[in-house]
């Protein structure tokens, strides 16, 4: 089992991913750099937490079962989060013509397991499991929902939906501990979310020349 020094160190890992989106990201623009470099970092850290810990994975909540429970809880809010998104584009005239919502619907849920992984596996897993922490669940709920929200700043309504995201997310895992139906929620609303109501085509912030 994990020591707390071991437990801090890893939040601490994340909290300095988080960071660094504020400078590569939204200072310098390196978008695919930035998702890039941490998708690597954190798939390298999650083999080698596995070579020396086979049950790790199970634990985190990369898993097999639970996923259909989880999955469904979820589904009707998801459902009508993203008609209401719809909804907002077809009156706000945004065109639903644009291929490059396609691929971001595709590959943006394997960017939300890594966000998922760090935000609720290692922040919120990690402060659950500490000794003599003793944190009530809505009181993890909120802490880990609010580092995520400070994530998205400076959007304000960015850092909203994904504060009252998150809180969701965090709640199912605490029932369910699986991963997967989270990254694959993340990646579909947060795709539709920044299209269609944000105004972003993130094809084109990431190839600007496609």
């Amino acid at each position: 089992m994990a020591s707390d020094r071991k437990r801090w160190l890893e939040i601490l890992a994340v909290v300095i991913t988080g960071l660094m989106k504020y400078i590569l990201m939204d200072w310098l623009e390196l978008r695919v750099f930035y998702i890039g470099a941490a998708c690597l970092f954190w798939t390298g850290f999650i083999l080698n937490r596995y070579r020396g810990d086979h049950t790790i994975l199970r634990r985190w909540g990369f898993r097999k079962d639970e996923f259909k429970p989880a999955f469904l809880f979820l589904l009707p809010f998801a459902l009508l989060i993203a008609t209401a998104i719809i909804w907002y584009g077809a009156v706000s005239n945004v065109s639903f013509l644009n291929w490059h919502v396609i691929p971001i619907f595709i590959f943006y849920p394997a960017w939300g397991i890594i966000q998922q992984f760090m935000m609720i596996a290692l922040v919120a897993g990690n402060l659950r499991a500490m000794s003599g922490f003793n944190l009530k669940n809505y009181q993890l709920i909120l802490l880990t929902s609010l580092l995520f929200a400070i994530v998205h700043y400076p959007s304000l309504p960015l850092m909203g939906f994904a504060f009252f995201m998150e809180a969701g997310f965090v709640s199912v895992y605490l029932k369910w501990k699986n991963l997967w139906p989270l990254a694959l929620y993340h990646g579909w609303i947060g795709s539709l979310l920044l299209y269609f109501v944000m105004g972003r085509d993130l094809w084109n912030e990431l190839w600007p020349v496609i």
